[in-house]
Formats: C-alpha cells, structure tokens, sequence
C-alpha cells in the first residue's frame, strides 16, 4: 500500500489516540478522510480542520454535533450547505425547511436524498423548478402517494417522466399515454404486455425491454433472438426460459470491440468477472503509526 493510502487508512481507525489524529490533519489525503468519516472529532479538533480548508468535507459528516452542522447549513457556499443537507436531522426544528428553500437547487437536490425528511417536505421538493431537485426526489421516494407520482409521471421534462415510469408502478390510466410517449416508452414497456408492434419498435431500447420483459411469449422471444441490436439479443441470451442451445448460439454472437460494453453484456447475462475486494487494513499499534507518521514527515 503506499505512503499516502496507508496515513489515509490509518486516519479512519477507530480509537486513534487525538494527538495522533490532529498530526495526520498536516496531509491533505488524511485530513478528508478524518474530516468525513471520524466520529470522535472534539470541537478543537473541528476548529482545526476548518482552518486547514476542510469545511466542505466536514459539513458531510454525519457525526459532526447538530449545533456544528447547523451553522453550516448557513454557509455562504453552496457545496457546504449541500453536504450538510444530505443527512442533517432538523435540529433545530425548522432546519430542514430552511433548506428546503434554500435558492441554490443543488443544496435542494441533496435535501431530496436525506433520510430525515418528512413526506411534507419531500411533496415541496417534488413540484421544484428545478428538474435535478424534481429528479433526486425520484431516486429518494419510491413509496410516494398516488397523487406526487402521477405529478411526476405526466411531467413536462421528459427526463422526470422517464426517471418516474422507472422508480413508480405507472397508475392503468396512464400506461397507453406512457407507451406512445418515446421518453417513456421503453421504461413503459415492463409494465404492459409484450406485444409484436413493440417487438417491432424502431427504438432498439423498446425492443431491448421487451426481450426482458418476465411474459415474452417464447414466439416474439424467437423473434429477438435475430434482432440486430446486440443488446437486444443479448437480453434474449440473459432469459432464464431461453432454450440452452439458443443461448449458446446467442452468445456466439455477442463479442464486442469495447470493453466496456463486453462488461455491460456479461453483467445482463450474470457472467462477468469483478476483481476481489481488497482486505481491509491491519489497525495499527501506537508503534507503528509512530512510525508511519514519521515517515511522512508529520
């Protein structure tokens, strides 16, 4: 491991004595993992971090005192303000509100993502201006009412309506709207029924999902084993229900130049490879982060 990965590993170690800590503040690496993910950090030792310039990476810390986060949540930068939205509790009463109105959309759109947010709060954010605030509120709700999904779903960006028909179970009413949409049609299409016209879709995306589609009937199956879309085929090849001796003439097919989309087509079909996990680090004795220090000239 080198120099700069092992004082970084050494800055996340549990029950590291604070002299040791405040040392590792003198390398920029160290310092970001200490300002971010420590969960003992003293007022003084806050109070030197942001004299060293980490304020942004500090306001991200869950762990940084509610008092101390809170003041952050006013901070003229909207990076710091944004940090602190992602997982701040509202304390004190009103906080979440505040940022809920805060004018820089990308503190609003990190708002969406906090797991503290009341569903009143989370209605605000879903009729935003702003698309990215809209969007993050898709990725954050998935159990919202009816009455935000079908706001979100018959949205005038197609962005937001596409996202929506992905992350909701699209009301019966709005599925025949949802299908001659082209931003939503190929999303659309898992919640339909597989038919020959969408088999036939000039948008390979539309084939591609109803070659997925859990009810293929094994003819339009046979259909798109000979699309000439390579993920449409792909799709095919991934179906539990593909007939062994189709998937293996599929397969045969698939080769590509990048790859990129190699991986892409082995991760469809459960056969790509991911390096192992590299094994967490040895905590270290006092000794030896003396020594690593040391070494580091810190």
């Amino acid at each position: 491991m080198e120099l700069d990965a092992e004082l970084s590993a050494l800055a996340a170690q549990e029950d590291l004595p604070s002299d040791l800590v405040r040392r590792l503040l003198q390398h920029p690496g160290a310092r970001r993992t200490v300002a971010l993910l420590r969960r003992d950090l003293t007022d003084e030792l806050i109070a030197e971090i942001i004299g060293l310039g980490s304020l942004r990476t500090l306001a991200a810390n869950s762990s940084v005192p509610s008092r101390i986060r809170a003041r952050f949540a006013e901070h003229p930068e909207p990076a710091v303000r944004s940090a602190v939205a992602a997982s701040v509790r509202d304390e004190p009463l009103g906080l979440l509100a505040r940022l809920a109105a805060d004018p820089d959309p990308s503190v609003r759109s990190f708002l969406a993502m906090n797991e503290y947010l009341p569903a009143e709060l989370l209605a605000v954010l879903a009729a935003d201006p702003e698309a990215s605030v809209r969007s993050s509120v898709i990725q954050r709700w998935r159990n919202a009412p009816e009455d935000v999904r079908r706001m979100l779903l018959t949205d005038a960006d197609p962005g937001i309506r596409s996202g929506s028909v992905r992350a909701f179970v699209p009301p019966a009413d709005l599925l025949p709207g949802l299908l001659a949409d082209p931003a939503t049609r190929a999303a659309a299409v898992a919640h339909a029924v597989p038919t020959p016209e969408l088999a036939a879709d000039p948008d390979s995306g539309v084939r591609e999902a109803v070659a997925a589609h859990p009810d293929l009937p094994p003819g339009l199956r046979d259909l798109l084993a000979g699309d000439q879309d390579v993920f449409v085929r792909n799709a095919i090849a991934a179906r539990a229900d593909t007939p062994p001796a189709l998937r293996e003439r599929l397969v045969a097919t698939l080769e590509s130049d990048s790859p990129l989309a190699e991986w892409m087509l082995s991760f469809r079909r459960g056969t790509h490879t991911c390096p192992p996990a590299a094994p967490a680090p040895p905590n270290l004795t006092r000794q030896q982060a003396e020594s690593l220090l040391a070494q580091a000239g810190l």
